[in-house]
């Protein structure tokens, strides 16, 4: 299994970013698949989830109307649209498989996980 995560860099508060993972290895539509993020001295924690059909998506609360979560399956493709980014969101982005088709904000959960992309709001 291998994610490529990109789309990350430096962008201003207010200010928007999408990310892409694209994802090989393994039968893309039968899994859901996640965003983390982990902060510089912070843990890991969940941003978003899709289930295997995005049918349902999932976010944490802090970006719950400015970050979309969405897949594409024709490209195994997951992305993460960010928009009116603040200097909290700042972190290191990883995408991720899950085990089962649906999303889920445990860690434990998911058990392939891409290299990271680096997202830096600031002015």
């Amino acid at each position: 299994v291998q994610l490529q995560a990109s789309g990350g860099g430096l962008v201003q508060p207010g200010g928007s970013l999408r990310l892409s993972c694209e994802a090989s290895g393994f039968n893309f539509v039968d899994y859901a698949l996640g965003w983390f993020r982990q902060a510089p001295g912070k843990e890991r924690e969940f941003v978003a989830g899709i289930s295997w059909n995005g049918g349902r998506s999932y976010y944490l609360d802090s970006v719950k109307g400015r970050f979309t979560i969405s897949r594409d399956k024709g490209k195994s493709v997951v992305y993460l649209q960010m928009n009116s980014l603040k200097p909290e969101d700042t972190a290191v982005y990883y995408c991720a498989v899950a085990r089962g088709a649906w999303a889920s904000s445990s860690e434990d959960a998911y058990h392939y996980w891409g290299q990271g992309t680096l997202v830096t709001v600031s002015s």
